[in-house]
């Protein structure tokens, strides 16, 4: 099976359409085994993702680590891989887990932010060691909220420097908000920028700004969060919106979307999956999965056909806006 590929804006990276998320494989909320998680990048592979997407804060290096081993025996030219900077592991002394910060794994380090220009060479040091590859084709600024100022003036030249080197391929910023991301399409030269949870059935904060300069600047944007915590992939009381229990108003729109896929005979998660490639500026979507069976459900529901009139009872019944671009049948 084959996904079609996008070169990373301005760079000569290539990803596929769908991508893989490795935050799962790390053990997000809940133990994956080790075999688990290569036959969820095995199942990736066979079905044509060639673009592969892992932090060193998923499970203290746990999906660094796994997902090189899963893909040291392919070929390093046929797929891209890419991790993110700006959390060091740090050996932490004590008992009990990391769950507080959402993954099932003993608390052996603790993550120190670090958006220096020496910490993004460690941090890229230390990611290559537990991937146990020669190189990352893209790096990303992971969630530099908090650390504007040194991530802009610090880290991002520093990656540039690397880019320039031809140690990387590309450079990104990843985040869960639109607006610090626009400021970094705008005023540096990123390749590309991965927005989480900002464009989606339920969100389209990334259209008002982001993804319309992104286009305008040749940046690719890579989308994340597509089901926003788990309530577009299956709305019920008790799902969750941005990590916290659905606001009643979010539930109903949800279950409302879901109503209309079922007319259509689609997957509510089939469109949501669909949806962003209605923006130009959208080169994939990153799907997270922990087992082969969740990476082959992931495949089947992009390759589902999402009908036109499908979007367009969206837009009749208010469930999209007018202007929000949406993908043809072609697409």
């Amino acid at each position: 099976m084959t996904l079609r590929q996008n070169r990373l804006g301005r760079s000569a990276v290539p990803v596929s359409e769908l991508s893989f998320g490795a935050a799962g494989i790390g053990n997000l909320y809940t133990q994956v085994a080790d075999d688990q998680a290569e036959q969820a990048v095995t199942a990736a592979w066979d079905a044509g993702v060639r673009y592969f997407d892992t932090a060193p804060h998923y499970g203290l290096g746990l999906s660094e680590r796994r997902l090189g081993a899963a893909l040291r025996f392919r070929p390093r030219d046929a797929y891209t891989l890419s991790t993110k900077v700006g959390r060091l592991l740090e050996p932490a002394a004590g008992d009990g887990t990391d769950l507080a910060a959402g993954f099932a794994v003993p608390a052996t380090h603790r993550r120190v932010w670090d958006f220096s220009a020496d910490g993004i060479r460690r941090c890229l040091t230390e990611s290559l060691e537990r991937l146990g590859l020669d190189r990352v084709d893209i790096a990303y600024l992971h969630d530099p909220d908090d650390h504007a100022g040194q991530a802009l003036h610090e880290a991002y030249p520093a990656l540039e420097r690397l880019r320039d080197e031809g140690v990387l391929g590309a450079i990104g910023v990843g985040m869960n908000q639109a607006g610090p991301l626009t400021r970094y399409v705008r005023d540096t030269d990123v390749d590309a920028v991965l927005v989480a949870g900002r464009y989606s059935l339920l969100d389209q904060r990334a259209l008002t700004d982001l993804l319309p300069l992104a286009a305008r600047r040749g940046v690719a944007v890579v989308v994340g969060g597509i089901f926003n915590s788990g309530l577009l992939a299956d709305p019920h009381p008790g799902a969750r919106f941005d990590y916290a229990p659905a606001p009643h108003e979010r539930l109903t729109r949800a279950l409302d979307l879901r109503a209309v896929c079922e007319r259509h005979a689609v997957p509510l998660r089939a469109a949501a999956l669909r949806f962003p490639f209605g923006h130009p500026a959208v080169a994939s979507v990153l799907v997270g999965a922990r087992s082969a069976a969740e990476a082959k459900d992931a495949a089947a529901l992009f390759h589902h056909r999402v009908p036109d009139a499908l979007w367009a009872e969206f837009k009749e019944r208010g469930l999209l806006a007018p202007h929000v671009p949406t993908p043809t049948r072609e697409a």
